[in-house]
């Protein structure tokens, strides 16, 4: 008879096993979490963004982002396409900093977002404008306060309470709101207008923000093929005026195309590629979106 060396499977004999393979999971991690730390971006760059070998998971999910090594310099201009799920908002989230990655690090503004206080987090974020997909903007809201709310992290304390009362930079949000052609809504209430012009009031906000980066999620998927070529040009010439960064999530291909010098393609969470306008191939945007039967999301008629 053959006696066997290996020990029975008792439920403590698992408990060890599992517990051995977490705490080497987790040195792994830890291993790979140093070596990263040693390559930390240079924050001495004339870079606007910088990110080192990203990942990033939501909870107990997968990861969302993977891998993700990007870099952009003062006043330029980029596209982010994918198909849907592919990790566009969860990437503008990150440099946003409204999030943390999970492995990996970023320097936003020659700043590392990690290694700054609240206070000086703060500030940094007053230099970044964020457009939200849907703004989230109170509904009872007038449009001219929503608008004067994009200078709120550069403001006092009282300067910020005494607009909440009385707007005190009306031709300012009327220029703005001029840009993106709501203008005549300056004084409406927020519950009074549609998604595609709250969509665009979120919009005129960052551009009287006057940010040095400016990253938006799908800033036009709410409007019609003529107010978003519009609204995309106009938030083009505030990048190029004021010199800032410009990073833009798209649903469209032909809008990244068309206006956009540099496409950075996301799929599955990681970049599959990142390149010149000119040097994004028919074939290169099938494989893109091969989980959407190869069907290439446009919108412009022009």
């Amino acid at each position: 008879m053959t006696v066997s060396n290996k020990p029975p499977l008792t439920p403590s004999y698992l408990n060890k096993v599992v517990s051995f393979h977490l705490q080497g999971v987790g040195f792994l991690y830890g291993a790979k979490r140093r070596e990263l730390d040693a390559e930390t971006p240079n924050q001495n760059s004339n870079s606007d963004l910088e990110s080192k070998q990203l990942s990033h998971q939501n909870s107990d999910l997968p990861l969302t982002l993977t891998n993700i090594t990007l870099e952009a310099h003062q006043g330029e201009i980029v596209a982010i396409i994918g198909p849907s799920g592919a990790g566009k908002s969860s990437l503008l989230s990150l440099l946003a900093t409204q999030s943390k990655p999970t492995i990996g690090r970023l320097a936003v503004l020659n700043q590392n977002p990690e290694q700054l206080s609240h206070r000086a987090l703060k500030t940094l974020r007053s230099r970044i404008g964020f457009i939200h997909q849907s703004p989230p903007i109170p509904p009872k809201q007038r449009v001219i306060t929503a608008v004067l709310a994009g200078k709120l992290g550069q403001w006092s304390l009282l300067r910020s309470l005494v607009s909440l009362l009385y707007p005190l930079d009306i031709e300012g949000a009327f220029q703005a709101l001029d840009k993106v052609q709501m203008s005549q809504f300056l004084f409406e209430r927020c519950d009074q207008i549609s998604g595609g012009q709250l969509q665009r009031v979120g919009i005129a906000r960052t551009m009287y923000q006057k940010p040095e980066l400016i990253l938006a999620d799908e800033p036009v998927s709410s409007l019609d093929p003529e107010l978003s070529a519009l609204t995309i040009r106009a938030l083009l010439d505030q990048a190029k005026l004021s010199n800032a960064t410009f990073l833009a999530s798209l649903h469209s291909v032909d809008i990244a195309l068309k206006y956009f010098p540099r496409v950075v393609g996301l799929r599955g969470g990681e970049i599959l590629f990142d390149l010149p306008t000119q040097e994004v191939t028919e074939n290169l945007l099938t494989e893109l979106y091969a989980t959407e039967q190869g069907r290439i999301p446009s919108q412009l008629k022009v």
